[in-house]
């Protein structure tokens, strides 16, 4: 059927005449498919974000001021390529391999599966992970855990769940190409190299220090793009979720 774009008199059909003719029905089924956002990035505040030890210090500075005659507000900052939420490149743990800039965009963009390791007593380890039912056809994975608590902690905390590296090499075995978890690594803190080169050895891209407190199980979208910094072993990035509302509202 043809779409209406005049009215009967021959005049052009605003939005607002053209939503008036479609039926209760039909808008509701436009309701049902109304799309939810959950932003999972961690905000860069000075002093409110936990930083790795060894890490630079976030700094964020007015340099330029409007009202001091400059003729823009400019501002500079100084931080880790690791601070808040960020994507691993393979040469952050293998001397002279490949850069943030050469992560596919394919695989940081698409169906993910939010897994709910909040029960998880200790690291996820491959018999943690074997518990956790997720789907077969998994290939992007999202690891909700306690950790989503340790983000109303300004400083660091050593003791957090992390990925083990048998449970890496599980998730590299059955083919995922994204891994992340909701603090600063997915590594456990006191020997963070063997899970780190499990999956970055695989082609496994790495997300970190997602904030996943506002969202369910399940499945989602991703959206994330890190900064393109040619060479560079990581890189800040803006992550979202997305996915249909449900027809009585987000639950």
């Amino acid at each position: 059927m043809a779409q209406v774009t005049q009215d009967a008199a021959g005049a052009p059909l605003t939005f607002a005449k053209r939503f008036a003719r479609v039926s209760p029905a039909d808008r509701a089924g436009t309701a049902d498919r109304v799309t939810r956002y959950v932003d999972v990035t961690v905000p860069l505040v000075p002093g409110l974000v936990p930083l790795y030890p060894g890490d630079t210090d976030l700094s964020v500075r007015r340099e330029q001021h409007r009202a001091h005659g400059d003729p823009a507000n400019v501002s500079s900052m100084t931080c880790s390529l690791h601070c808040g939420t960020h994507v691993d490149a393979p040469v952050h743990f293998f001397d002279g391999q490949s850069g943030v800039d050469t992560v596919p965009i394919g695989t940081l963009l698409g169906p993910v599966w939010v897994a709910d390791a909040t029960g998880v007593d200790g690291d996820i380890d491959a018999a943690a992970l074997s518990r956790l039912a997720i789907p077969d056809g998994a290939t992007r994975i999202l690891f909700r855990t306690s950790n989503s608590e340790l983000w109303n902690a300004p400083r660091f905390v050593e003791e957090f769940v992390s990925v083990t590296p048998d449970a890496a090499t599980v998730l590299a075995e059955r083919g995922v190409v994204l891994v992340g978890i909701d603090y600063l690594s997915i590594a456990p803190y006191r020997d963070p190299a063997p899970t780190h080169e499990a999956l970055l050895r695989a082609g496994v891209t790495i997300l970190e220090s997602l904030d996943l407190r506002a969202v369910e199980p399940g499945w989602w979208t991703l959206t994330c793009l890190p900064l393109r910094i040619p060479g560079a072993d990581g890189a800040p990035a803006r992550a979202v979720l997305s996915r249909p509302s449900s027809p009585d509202g987000d639950r």
